[in-house]
């Protein structure tokens, strides 16, 4: 049996439905369902646009993004879905921070519903650090759908997982 480990926290009742949709292989026509499309941001040019009209739509008054890229090496196991960062450096006799946000390259090939949902994530993080109740209020001023699009993106992390144990 797969590990449910992208779905701790929440209910038995909906992990024991996930646990039924596995069982009966019907997990991924679920997904399919929900998702049927995928979307076409695809360069990292792409996803700073993407990521930057985001920002502009919703945090007009949040500092602006310096770099977004898909990262090959951002490790789904740890659950690092996305990362930004803030680096800073003096420059001259000024203190300069660099806002950068890495999106794990596996958001290449999914529903734009989860591309939507991890920038929206990490844009989060630029005016709230912690998840807390104001964090979570902000993602989904952004993105209204965003805790069903979490879940929904657990689940297919969790899809990929049983795809890749029967292929194992």
């Amino acid at each position: 049996m797969t590990s449910l480990k992208y779905l701790g926290g929440y209910p038995p009742a909906l992990l024991d439905k996930v646990r039924q949709l596995i069982e009966r292989d019907e997990l991924g026509d679920y997904l399919q369902r929900r998702h049927p499309t995928r979307h076409d941001v695809q360069s990292d040019k792409a996803l700073y646009a993407y990521a930057n009209a985001l920002r502009q739509e919703h945090l007009r008054h949040s500092p602006g993004i310096d770099r977004v890229w898909y990262d090959s090496k951002l490790d789904v196991i740890q659950r690092a879905l996305g990362l930004h960062t803030a680096i800073s450096h003096v420059h001259g006799g000024r203190l300069k921070a660099r806002k950068e946000i890495r999106i794990a390259s596996l958001f290449r090939e999914t529903a734009p519903e989860f591309l939507q949902m991890i920038v929206v994530h990490e844009l989060a993080h630029l005016k709230e650090p912690e998840h807390n109740k104001a964090f979570y209020q902000l993602c989904e001023y952004m993105q209204p759908d965003y805790h069903q699009q979490e879940l929904d993106l657990r689940l297919h992390l969790t899809w990929r997982d049983v795809l890749a144990a029967r292929n194992a």
